[in-house]
C-alpha cells in the first residue's frame, strides 16, 4: 500500500490495534506528544543496542532518541502533519540524535527524547532548519567537554517508509535507522571552525550529566 501522499495515518495504515492507535490519537499537539514522551523512562538497552519500534515503545515503556521520534512521527501523522525525522550526525567520539520536527506558522521546532536536558524541545520559533539543528550545537558534547554536533539532515518523510519498518515491526528497526543515516546531510560548522572550538568548562560539563532517569543500579558499570 502506497501511503506517502497519505494525509492522515488510520490504524489500519500504521497496522496498529484500537489501544495504540487510541494513546497516540490523544496527543493532539507536538507539546502534547513531547510530554508524552518525557513522561516514559530512558532506554538504557540493559540488554544491547536496540531501536524499537513506535508500538514496542508503547508496549516496554522504555526509548531513546530514535524510538521516540518514530512515536512523535507516528503521533503526528495520524493528526494530519507531515512526519519529519531529522538525523543529527557528529564526530565519532560521540553519538547521533534523531529528532521529530514540524513546522507551524512558518517555523521549524523539534520534538525530542533524551534523557539529559540539553538535547530537547524546541519551540517552533525557527526559521530554517539550519537555525534550528544549531540550537543544540553548544551542549552537543562528548564526557570530555568537546563539541561534538557537525550536521544535519534533509527532513525524511516517514510516509515514504513502510510502517511495518518502523511503526510495527517487534525487531530491531536498522533498515529504517539505516535510511535516515544515510539521508543528505548539511555540514554546520567547517574545518576550520571545527578546530577553533572551545571545550565546554568544568561547571557545564558538571551540569550536563543531570539526567532525568538515572540508569539502575544492577545496570551500571
Amino acid at each position: 500500500m502506497d501511503l506517502r501522499h497519505r494525509r492522515r495515518a488510520s490504524a489500519r495504515d500504521l497496522g496498529l490495534g484500537k489501544g495504540d492507535y487510541a494513546r497516540l490519537a490523544r496527543l493532539n499537539s507536538p507539546q502534547e506528544i513531547q510530554g508524552f514522551l518525557s513522561r516514559i523512562p530512558a532506554n538504557h538497552e540493559p540488554g544491547g543496542e536496540t531501536i524499537l519500534s513506535a508500538r514496542e515503545v508503547l508496549r516496554q515503556r522504555r526509548a531513546h532518541c530514535i524510538e521516540g521520534a518514530f512515536v512523535a512521527a507516528a503521533a503526528l501523522w495520524i493528526h494530519g502533519r507531515v512526519p519529519w525525522i531529522v538525523h543529527l550526525d557528529c564526530d565519532i567520539s560521540d553519538f547521533p540524535h534523531a529528532i521529530c520536527v514540524f513546522r507551524t506558522g512558518g517555523c521549524w521546532g523539534a520534538i525530542s527524547k533524551t534523557n539529559g536536558a540539553p538535547l530537547r524541545f524546541r519551540d517552533p520559533v525557527y526559521r530554517t532548519l539550519r537555525e534550528l539543528a544549531i540550537s543544540y550545537f553548544h551542549e552537543y558534547s562528548n564526557r570530555r567537554g568537546v563539541k561534538t554536533l557537525r550536521s544535519y539532515s534533509v527532513p525524511f518523510d516517514m510516509r515514504r517508509m513502510d510502517p511495518a519498518l518502523w511503526v510495527t515491526s517487534e525487531v530491531n528497526c536498522w533498515e529504517a535507522h539505516d535510511r535516515l543515516a544515510a539521508t543528505r546531510h548539511y555540514l554546520l560548522v567547517s574545518a576550520k571552525q571545527e578546530r577553533l572550538l572551545a571545550r565546554r568548562d568544568t561547571f557545564e560539563r558538571r551540569a550536563g550529566r543531570l539526567v532525568q532517569y538515572p540508569k539502575p543500579a544492577r545496570d551500571r558499570d
